[in-house]
């Protein structure tokens, strides 16, 4: 009996010594960004009751996959409406208007700040850190500045074809540089899993920025398909399968590795799509429909992205109407990590992980109390936006005119409620102008003035 007993109790500590082990051991995290890659362009909803969500032409097997094994947000939506100010926001966990980055020039160094791979390695210094494909324009510091330990360098639009001729559909071998990309990534896991060490890879694609690229058998498929159902080109939706194809590749070798159950991938853009492409049918419906407008642009067409996350603790299938942004993943992955001390105060990013955990539902916690957009400098609209709630305020700082709008009921952005809420209106424009003038935000008076052309002499 006491030799059973003894057994028992053995065997019980075993298994809790597992258990604690595995809870213990911090878990590797991909993130996969998309370029100008907007809400609805996928083959799957990203909201299960919005069919206009999705784009049946398109084939995304891959993006498809994450979001029946993970959690589409529906409310998810990139720092910028433009690629370089998303790409610093993430490092930093901060909104460009923190950063007076709105813009691609900037002044602002993340360096000489907190980044993603410091704080992971902060949590857990076995943390190894790997970027690989477009890093941004004028970053000003480099990937191994930022903590990397590996990267393509500074990496930029023209990397990945967006030359001159980035307006014309193109066949290429490896186009947007998709499969070597996910090559570099799978090397870099698998490495990573041999040495036994925790990772952190940001895989950030080129696809689908222009130049529209697709290998050519697949240009075929989609030339003989027949007319897109957008205003994309074939080359646009067969440079989109062959970006899924890649994807498929990284999943299967994350399967093949074994680390499927200790992996969070995260798979968002830098900004919304493109509304329309040159020859196209204007009759048809918008790229972003249903959302108004598209990338540069701070309506939703703009800033709200596929934002889905597959991992240990993730209810396969689930959705949040949570709002989240990528300024949130610095804090989310440090929490994940299983970072206990306290991040800088300056950070505008909440973690995540309850809401992961927690089946969608949850609040994430942030300093402000809503997500705040800024882009003070676009000529043709110098504005800002902040959500809270379902509630939307869009303030044009050239006019002074205030769009208020119920995002729940009005995802299209066409209703002003502005006047038949002002009191509301004025609470949120105080909120939001309140905090541009706590960091020290860009203004419309200080944006750069072009310079008049002389007119020549006759």
């Amino acid at each position: 009996m006491r030799q059973l007993l003894t057994s028992l109790l053995i065997g019980l500590w075993v298994a809790v010594t597992a258990v604690t082990a595995t809870a213990a051991a911090p878990p590797n995290i991909i993130l996969i960004l998309t370029d100008d890659q907007g809400w609805p362009m996928m083959s799957e909803p990203m909201h299960p009751d919005i069919p206009e969500s999705a784009t049946p032409y398109f084939h995304t097997p891959a993006m498809n996959r994450l979001a029946r094994e993970g959690m589409r947000f529906t409310s998810g939506y990139s720092p910028g409406p433009l690629c370089t100010p998303t790409r610093r926001s993430l490092q930093n966990g901060m909104t460009p208007a923190r950063q007076r980055g709105t813009e691609f020039k900037s002044t602002w160094v993340p360096a000489d700040h907190l980044t993603l791979p410091q704080a992971l390695k902060q949590a857990n210094p076995a943390y190894v850190c790997a970027h690989f494909g477009k890093w941004g324009e004028d970053m000003i510091s480099t990937p191994e500045q930022c903590g990397y330990a590996a990267s393509d360098g500074m990496t930029g639009n023209v990397t990945g074809g967006a030359g001159p001729d980035r307006f014309d559909d193109a066949v290429k071998d490896d186009p947007k540089l998709i499969s070597t990309l996910t090559k570099r990534a799978m090397a870099f896991m698998a490495t990573q899993v041999k040495e036994r060490r925790p990772f952190y890879l940001q895989l950030s694609h080129y696809a689908v920025h222009r130049q529209n690229q697709a290998l050519s058998v697949t240009n075929e498929k989609y030339l003989a398909k027949g007319k897109p159902t957008r205003q994309f080109t074939p080359t646009f939706a067969a440079m989109l399968e062959d970006l899924n194809t890649g994807l498929t590749q990284l999943l299967d070798e994350v399967d093949r590795l074994g680390i499927a159950g200790s992996t969070h991938i995260v798979f968002t853009a830098d900004n919304g799509g493109n509304r329309t492409y040159a020859g196209t049918d204007t009759t048809l419906p918008l790229n972003n429909h249903p959302l108004r407008m598209g990338k540069q642009y701070l309506y939703e067409g703009g800033i709200r992205v596929p934002f889905i996350v597959r991992g240990p603790g993730v209810k396969p299938g689930s959705v949040s109407h949570e709002p989240v942004a990528g300024y949130d993943l610095l804090p989310t992955f440090y929490d994940l990590a299983g970072g206990q001390a306290a991040l800088p105060a300056d950070l505008d990013g909440g973690s995540f992980r309850t809401v992961l955990e927690n089946a969608g539902e949850g609040k994430v916690r942030r300093a402000l109390p809503g997500l705040v957009f800024h882009r003070p400098h676009l000529a043709p609209l110098p504005h800002s936006t902040i959500r809270i709630g379902d509630l939307k305020l869009v303030v044009n700082w050239k006019t002074g005119e205030k769009e208020l709008f119920d995002l729940s009921k009005d995802l299209g952005e066409a209703n002003n409620l502005a006047a038949t809420m002002p009191e509301k209106t004025g609470e949120m424009f105080e909120v939001l102008s309140n905090y541009l003038k706590s960091v020290n935000a860009e203004t419309l008076a200080d944006r750069p003035q072009t310079k008049a052309k002389k007119k020549k002499a006759k």
